[in-house]
């Protein structure tokens, strides 16, 4: 087994335990894409466990001494896109798909972004603000997924509609993971949408303001869904199995964002899952999808997005 087969098994082994939902998406895609993404998962995944004191997800643990884990992250990754071996495994992930796909330091730095806004302990203000926070931990990574799947960095477009999809994904997130957040001393709601509601960010659980925070669920649904609905315009430039892959990836983490706003105040009682069976659902329609125009309906909820990807000329 070479070193880089080495890399993609254990890139595949982390995915397979720290996104179900998108481990299951990805296994669509040609035998070379798909090790391409697992490669770039993994790094992803170990940014942010290190940066969060996780192990793939899952509780938050300790945060202190997270300033000098964010300069980890950023030392290892410079390594890494040096081609030089790093001594860690999803680093040297990293530098394989780099290598092989043409991703830059500016890309990687833009993700790593959103871990520098985790560990200075910022919560957003406004929509403004998580919307970048979202760019950051997701819409860049949606770009980094988009040149390993082949997509020229002069297509900007298709990198937009790419991004969009990332957006997406972590409002998603967002809605689903409030009371893990809580727990934690985080929020991402922001604090002009609390204020809206009458809902105070340090009590949000309370039962009182449960209809409250429901109703933000389904604002954040509303702008989920508009990305998602970009995203899938976007998906139409792809190959047939990187569109399949990517529409059903759409369907399985939208489905997540509709099930919290259809759970009214019950949402945060439990943790928000789809189930396989539901996967596999996603995934056959995403099949059909694949063959059929973009709907009409798809075109008009993507003109409810509002928010524009930072020039390109900062990434690239």
């Amino acid at each position: 087994m070479t070193s880089r087969d080495r890399l993609v098994t254990s890139a595949q082994a982390m995915i397979a335990d720290g996104s179900k939902s998108f481990a299951a998406a990805s296994r669509l895609f040609d035998r070379t894409t798909r090790e391409r993404v697992w490669l770039l998962y993994a790094w992803c995944r170990r940014c942010d466990d290190l940066i969060d004191g996780q192990d793939l997800g899952g509780a938050l643990g300790d945060v202190e001494d997270v300033s000098s884990r964010l300069e980890q992250v950023r030392a290892l990754t410079r390594l890494a896109l040096t081609g030089a071996q790093t001594g860690d495994v999803a680093f040297d992930c990293l530098g394989i798909v780099a290598a092989e796909t043409g991703l830059t330091q500016p890309m990687a730095d833009a993700v790593i972004g959103g871990f520098a806004l985790d560990a200075s302990g910022w919560r957003p203000q406004t929509e403004a603000d998580m919307m970048r926070y979202c760019w950051h931990v997701a819409g860049a990574v949606g770009v980094m997924m988009a040149v390993v799947m082949g997509v020229s960095p002069d297509d900007t477009g298709t990198l937009e509609r790419a991004c969009d999809l990332g957006l997406a994904f972590q409002l998603a997130n967002i809605m689903r993971d409030v009371a893990e957040d809580h727990a934690a001393g985080r929020c991402y709601v922001p604090a002009d949408w609390l204020a809206e509601g009458g809902i105070p960010a340090d009590d949000l659980l309370n039962p009182a303001y449960r209809d409250a925070l429901a109703a933000i669920a389904q604002r954040m649904n509303a702008l989920a869904a508009a990305h998602e609905a970009s995203a899938r315009i976007g998906a139409a430039r792809l190959s047939l199995r990187q569109r399949w892959a990517i529409l059903s990836a759409a369907g399985i983490y939208g489905d997540i964002a509709r099930q919290v706003a259809r759970r009214g105040g019950a949402a945060w009682d439990s943790r928000t899952v789809v189930s396989n069976a539901r996967k596999a659902g996603w995934i056959a329609r995403a099949l059909v999808q694949t063959t059929l125009p973009i709907p009409h309906h798809s075109r008009r909820t993507a003109m409810g997005r509002r928010f524009s990807m930072p020039d390109f000329a900062e990434i690239v």
